[in-house]
């Protein structure tokens, strides 16, 4: 069962990284209106890249505040994990791919950033509003692929 779920989730990323590309970073459906921005990153473990989409916010100087809130989980998703262990990521944001930092911030983003978080996920509940935020490093790359 725990692989049917995990097959189910991947297939749901699967669409929302494909429709997110087909429209230079825009979805629809329950995300229609909410910032994605697509997170490339490494398994602490598995060493083996993913790539995730998650809601931001942007942020002043070109930052991106992202939440570990894994749906209103009482766990972080295992991307927190990812990004703790190997922070220097690739990110796609809109129709531009580039290299950041994630910094994990002592306390959540301002509350400006938050009604929209709390709603877009399958659960009502914020679960652990750990955050992360990107910095822009040096490019890799101008465009998404």
């Amino acid at each position: 069962m725990a692989d049917s779920a995990a097959d189910e989730a991947s297939d749901y990323n699967t669409e929302i990284i494909e429709e997110f590309r087909a429209n230079q970073g825009r979805v629809g459906g329950m995300w229609e209106g909410t910032t994605l921005i697509l997170i490339h990153h490494i398994g602490a473990k598995s060493g083996i890249e993913r790539v995730t989409p998650v809601a931001c916010s942007p942020q002043s100087e070109g930052r991106f505040a992202i939440w570990a809130a894994n749906g209103g989980s009482p766990t972080h998703p295992n991307w927190y994990y990812n990004l703790k262990a190997h922070p220097r990521i690739t990110v796609e944001v809109g129709t531009q791919t580039f290299t950041v930092l994630a910094e994990e911030l002592g306390a959540p983003p301002a509350p400006s950033c938050g009604p929209s978080w709390s709603r877009s996920g399958p659960s009502r509940s914020p679960g652990p509003l750990t955050s992360a935020q990107p910095r822009p490093g040096p490019p890799s790359t101008t465009a998404a692929p």
